[in-house]
């Protein structure tokens, strides 16, 4: 069932996050809540960073605790386990608490480490639905606490360095943007994680938005000087999981009677308030090498990732090749990556991404900084969700994006 579009904002809030720093704190006390293997592999990339205290763990499951345990025996935090382990972690003294859990729990789970007067730190996607986006930025707002998506795919090497030359003006007045998330998961859905197919039995939509669109709004700008305005959507028909399931699935074995509405893929457009385009995909059935696209236009170039490439008005010889993008790393390359990228590999967190992420987290803790993505980015790059689930329901009509930031 899709939500309303009209959902509003309640009188719940209060004066806006943006901008406000955290409190400095050196070292910053991290819990987790959630030890599966997102959150084990968290773990280590936060271990790596200075200044951070592990004093809280928490996971429902004790053999999830008990497989832990040997990796921290050398600092032990504090380990919570059972059906209010969550609650039983949020009663220590802790700056922030990371939310490594499935979807469906982000946002339950962040409201509690908010109420609790910590800030929350939430992996993708913080919502699922339109009302739990509200709810954050509400909650945010009231509690002064920040809520924070753990959107890594912002901290990789191309993403950075390409937000860099956009901001500068080397790719124009910035015009359209196309990303994704292509992800051949039919194993892995199949497999190992049952909460994540089941949303394919629920649901028609992007299932994992802020993968791809999180850096594309980092270059447009999106909550600084423009905003997403409307999107529409359109999914193919289901076919990848369910023949994939009849090839490798015994016949009686009972995910043989699921029934799987998702489309393979997923595409959105996205048209923002200064009149730019996204094109945003989604699939993770259908056998093709992983690809989030990450391509940037604008009035003198273009850049286009997987494998990186970079075409310049000005620069490129002919209209048929691309420049080698090589040549512009010592130009443009972040210096994040320049001053922690060899760290950032040597612990291979998704090509660097998580280390990087969480070392700048870390960064704006110690030295009470804002953080650089905020509760208004998570329910933005959140909210193509369940829009685009109404507007495939609704034969691809066009619906508003709600106005977060007010």
């Amino acid at each position: 069932m899709t939500e309303p579009t009209n959902l509003q904002p309640s009188s719940a809030g209060g004066k806006s996050m943006h901008g406000v720093p955290f409190e400095r704190r050196a070292p910053a006390r991290v819990g987790l809540i959630g030890a599966g293997g997102r959150g084990q592999f968290l773990l280590g990339e936060l271990r790596a960073c200075e200044g951070v205290q592990l004093a809280a763990v928490a996971d429902a499951r004790q053999e999830m605790i008990e497989a832990l345990k040997p990796k921290l025996a050398d600092d032990p935090p504090a380990y919570y386990t059972g059906a209010n382990c969550g609650q039983k972690l949020l009663e220590h003294d802790l700056d922030l608490v990371i939310v490594a859990t499935s979807w469906e729990t982000h946002t339950p789970l962040a409201l509690e480490v908010m109420e609790a007067g910590k800030h929350a730190a939430v992996e993708v996607p913080a919502a699922v639905t339109l009302e739990e986006c509200w709810q954050l930025v509400e909650t945010s707002e009231r509690t002064r606490r920040h809520c924070i998506m753990l959107e890594n795919c912002c901290y990789g090497y191309w993403e950075m360095l390409v937000k860099r030359m956009c901001a500068a003006g080397l790719l124009g007045s910035l015009t359209h943007a196309e990303c994704a998330y292509i992800h051949n998961l039919r194993s892995y859905l199949l497999q190992y994680q049952q909460w994540r197919r089941q949303a394919h039995i629920r649901s028609n939509r992007n299932l994992y938005p802020t993968h791809g669109l999180g850096p594309v709004a980092q270059c447009f700008d999106i909550g600084g000087e423009d905003a997403f305005d409307y999107l529409v959507s359109m999914s193919s028909r289901e076919a990848g999981l369910s023949e994939y399931r009849a090839r490798h699935i015994p016949a009686d074995d009972p995910r043989q009677q699921e029934g799987y509405v998702c489309g393979d893929m997923n595409v959105s457009l996205i048209r923002t308030r200064q009149g730019r385009t996204i094109v945003l995909q989604h699939d993770v059935v259908t056998p093709r090498p992983y690809d989030r696209i990450f391509l940037v236009s604008g009035t003198k170039g273009t850049f286009r990732d997987y494998p990186p490439r970079l075409y310049l008005d000005e620069a490129s010889q002919s209209e048929e090749e691309w420049l080698n993008v090589d040549n512009y790393r010592a130009a443009w390359e972040d210096p994040l990556w320049k001053e922690q990228g060899e760290q950032a590999i040597r612990l291979g967190g998704h090509g660097g991404m998580d280390y990087l992420m969480l070392y700048r987290l870390m960064q704006t803790m110690h030295a009470g900084l804002p953080p650089e993505m905020d509760v208004y980015d998570a329910a933005d790059w959140s909210a193509p969700g369940p829009l685009s689930e109404q507007s495939v329901a609704r034969r691809s009509a066009a619906v508003d994006f709600p106005v977060f930031r007010r």
